[in-house]
């Protein structure tokens, strides 16, 4: 019995440990039931998180190539750009040298034409003596007027004759007929005969040197006289005192003062007569004495004022007279000369009457004068 009770006695003894057990097993099967929920939690979150992950992964993908297909727009844009700034420059640039090219040549007309033009101002200066010449007026009587005071006026015409450089070698004809000329201008080369042999040569249409036309405005002083070479030895105010005694002085031709006027520092003055015909007097005298510290001869001369007005210059070609070129030298100037006057009178030739004929041989030249029987071209 007492084994009995003591099987039964450690039998509840292991069945109290059982339950013991198991309850721990429970419980530690709920905390690792727990512990497994919050690792599925937590591994659900992380699976969240890691897709959260992917889509800002994708989209961060997707931003990058956007960036990088923009970029390499923007490149291509940019070299394009740049290629169109290079074609650009270079265009500006051959522009430019166009340009430079360009202003180079029109600075070089510019000096040819400022240089043509300084050669033509030359050209038509006139540097010429005019020789003492008796001049004859001639024109309308017109009655004095009481007014004195207005001056003596006249006009001059001046004309230079045209003129034209003949060189060794050359021939002028003058026709009497302007068709015999214009005939004579188509052929190219005559062939004129001289004794036993031929001489060619080549008229042409000949041009006048320019020449000038110009009025001359003259308006001399009834009234006043030019005083010059006067010495400064006193004061102005002191010198116009003497003047004006001196030139007052009918003994010595002068009259009655009415102002003076002087300039020390030129030494000439003017004289202003109350009565006309003194100051024209005393000027066809040229000199005058004068009352200074002593007598002095002083020079004097009309007050006059001229313009030049109407001033043309011209250029023309005579239409009766040819030029005949290239002629060579066969002889006596007068037997050339008459070879020439004989062929050009001959109708057969092409010629007629000959009005006047000038052959000069080479090494020599001359200048023709023509009268105004020509045709004039302005310049």
């Amino acid at each position: 019995m007492a084994d009995v009770f003591d099987n039964s006695t450690n039998g509840q003894v292991d069945g109290g440990l059982d339950e013991d057990r198991l309850e721990e097993a429970l419980k530690d099967l709920e905390t690792w039931k727990t512990k497994v929920e919050k690792a599925d939690d937590v591994k659900a979150r992380l699976v969240l998180e890691k897709l959260e992950e992917d889509d800002i992964k994708t989209k961060a993908k997707q931003e990058m190539m956007a960036c990088i297909t923009k970029q390499e727009e923007y490149q291509k844009e940019f070299t394009e750009s740049l290629q169109a700034v290079k074609e650009k420059i270079l265009e500006l640039g051959k522009r430019r040298q166009d340009l430079l090219d360009k202003l180079k040549r029109y600075q070089a007309q510019l000096e040819a034409k400022q240089a043509e033009t300084t050669k033509l101002k030359q050209k038509f200066k006139i540097y010429v003596q005019i020789p003492d010449t008796e001049v004859k007026f001639t024109g309308h009587i017109v009655e004095e007027r009481e007014d004195d005071s207005q001056p003596i006026r006249g006009v001059f015409a001046i004309s230079q004759r045209p003129t034209v450089i003949l060189q060794g070698g050359q021939a002028l004809i003058t026709f009497e007929e302007e068709k015999v000329a214009s005939q004579i201008l188509k052929i190219a080369t005559c062939s004129v005969s001289c004794d036993n042999s031929r001489l060619d040569v080549k008229p042409k249409r000949i041009m006048m040197d320019p020449s000038v036309k110009l009025e001359v405005h003259l308006d001399v002083s009834r009234k006043g006289l030019c005083v010059s070479n006067v010495p400064p030895s006193m004061p102005e105010e002191r010198m116009k005192d003497r003047l004006e005694m001196s030139f007052s002085r009918p003994s010595r031709g002068g009259g009655e003062v009415k102002s003076v006027q002087y300039n020390k520092n030129t030494g000439t003055g003017q004289i202003t007569f109350l009565l006309p015909g003194v100051a024209e007097s005393l000027a066809l005298r040229g000199k005058y004495c004068v009352d200074l510290d002593s007598e002095v001869n002083v020079q004097v001369g009309p007050i006059y004022k001229y313009q030049l007005r109407k001033f043309q210059t011209f250029c023309g070609s005579s239409m009766r007279t040819i030029l005949l070129d290239d002629i060579k030298d066969m002889g006596d100037e007068e037997d050339v000369q008459d070879y020439l006057e004989i062929h050009f009178q001959k109708p057969s030739n092409y010629g007629g009457e000959i009005e006047c004929i000038k052959y000069i041989s080479r090494g020599k030249a001359l200048q023709a004068v023509f009268c105004e029987d020509m045709v004039e071209t302005d310049n």
